[in-house]
């Protein structure tokens, strides 16, 4: 007889624990080894412990910070069962940004592992809060903590980057959860002969949310290492033989350019799914030139965040597509008065679904009146009813009048051999009111005059007024956490160029 569904977090522990006792969960690369290899009954047992430990109340928050450690994962199902809330902090972020999210939602203690033992003493310090080792805590087998979770209930506070402004904290609550971790899985179809590799940081839903929980949720085997390196990656690729993968551009670039790429076999691999709704050419055509499709995710914090969804199976032949609505997620485009817009015409992306928060911490609303979260992100859809992103609505360029989006700029330049990254962003101009300028990372091939070879490779590609009218070189683009361009820093790099 099939188990009811779980509605809170310690349900589905349960349940897991009781199905898949003795089914590996956990397999981690960190040096502490209570926590390097965890069956399903193990990892409950850990949890249970850790939320006997924990001073905290229901409603109360509690900080992670730290690198990939089964410990954060443990924490978050630990403060489920008391009706508590996990907040994982970017361990990239400088202590002043750390400590406006700390003074943001007010959590009651600071947890960290081994490395960032130092910062998070200092910060706990100056926020007045206790800093808590997770090596410290007592992991002996504990009477099992009464499940005191509800599925409305907040469970995890993800603050957003923050790279057009102040990051606010999306509030996901125990359904919330549940329901991305249901739609994620059917979609990638993970059942508990997968394995996943997870190496994107657990501080970001992407991390979290697109493969790990939902692996959990259905009783697969979890690689979680520590941070990213491309040789750890190849080598568990060679010896682990994971069945699925989540990565970002860079990452994907980092493995591609690895130079046992091409030495290890990849057959184990039903698909890389990657975490961006923009992805390079290039990188797609090195997959799927070793017979491995890349899918594609399209989400936000705020949504899950799997909304939209391309699949393996239409990988190939829509390379670059976002794909559809994942099921049960209701996608649509409107314009800047709000009104929905023809098939084939660019409109800002709208998200209704389970998986979507409602509030940022702590009640100011995330979505309209009708339920739907405004991403910010520009798409449009094709024929056949797929969605391809062509960019964020504060990044579109108008120009003498023209609507210019950069991405389909991007995408054509990304193709030239001499560009091995690029963007484009807009810089005010007198006549045109905005120009395009390209900022480009070059390959070591590329000539001393790269920018009239690479903008002469836009002729009859790409309309005259779309071409960018400025070029500058650089070393590298600035990024977020999960590889995304920080467009907001180009622009203020430009201006102190001027």
């Amino acid at each position: 007889m099939p188990l009811e569904a779980a509605n809170t977090l310690g349900a589905l522990l349960s349940q897991r624990a009781t199905t898949h006792a003795i089914h590996t969960a956990l397999q981690w690369d960190g040096a502490d080894a209570r926590w390097q290899r965890l069956d399903y009954a193990t990892f409950a047992e850990r949890v249970h412990a850790l939320a006997r430990a924990l001073p905290v109340e229901r409603g109360l928050r509690v900080a992670w910070l730290g690198f990939n450690h089964p410990a954060q994962l443990a924490l978050l199902f630990a403060l489920a069962l008391r009706g508590a809330v996990l907040v994982p902090l970017n361990h990239r972020l400088s202590p002043a940004e750390w400590a406006t999210i700390l003074d943001d939602c007010a959590p009651v203690c600071l947890l960290h592992d081994d490395a960032f033992a130092e910062p998070a003493r200092a910060l706990a310090a100056a926020e007045g809060l206790q800093a808590i080792d997770v090596a410290t805590f007592d992991l002996s087998p504990v009477e099992p903590v009464p499940d005191q979770g509800r599925a409305s209930d907040p469970v995890l506070l993800v603050y957003t980057s923050g790279t057009t402004g102040d990051p606010k904290g999306a509030v996901h609550t125990h359904a919330n959860l549940l329901a991305n971790m249901a739609i994620a899985s059917e979609v990638q179809q993970m059942s508990d002969r997968d394995t996943v590799l997870t190496v994107l940081p657990l501080f970001h839903v992407g991390g979290l949310c697109i493969q790990t929980l939902p692996a959990l949720s259905v009783g697969a085997r979890v690689l979680l290492q520590r941070r990213f390196d491309p040789g750890t990656v190849l080598d568990a690729l060679a010896h682990e033989r994971p069945t699925l993968t989540l990565q970002v551009p860079a990452t994907l670039q980092a493995l591609i350019q690895h130079p046992h790429w091409s030495a290890v076999d990849l057959s184990c691999l039903r698909a890389i799914w990657a975490g961006s709704s923009l992805l390079p050419a290039e990188l797609l055509r090195a997959c799927h030139a070793r017979g491995v499709p890349v899918c594609n995710v399209y989400g936000a914090t705020e949504t899950g965040p799997f909304s939209i969804a391309l699949g393996p199976d239409r990988a190939v032949e829509l390379a670059g597509s976002c794909g559809w609505p994942a099921p049960g997620v209701e996608v649509k485009l409107v314009d800047l008065q709000g009104d929905a817009v023809a098939r084939g015409r660019v409109g800002e992306i709208c998200v209704r679904g389970p998986n979507v928060v409602s509030l940022y911490w702590p009640d100011v609303d995330a979505v309209d009146t009708e339920g739907f979260f405004h991403s910010g992100d520009l798409a449009r859809q094709e024929a056949q009813g797929n969605y391809v992103v062509v960019g964020r609505s504060k990044d579109m360029i108008i120009s003498g009048g023209e609507n210019i989006y950069p991405a389909e700029i991007e995408h054509l330049l990304a193709e030239h051999p001499w560009v091995a990254e690029c963007a484009v962003v807009g810089r005010p101009d007198e006549r045109w009111g905005e120009v395009c300028v390209a900022v480009v990372v070059l390959r070591d091939a590329a000539p001393d005059d790269w920018s009239a070879g690479v903008e002469a490779s836009l002729n009859g590609r790409l309309a005259r007024y779309k071409w960018p009218r400025h070029w500058h070189r650089v070393d590298a683009l600035p990024r977020t956490a999960l590889g995304k361009v920080v467009k907001p820093a180009i622009r203020a790099w430009l201006v102190s160029q001027r």
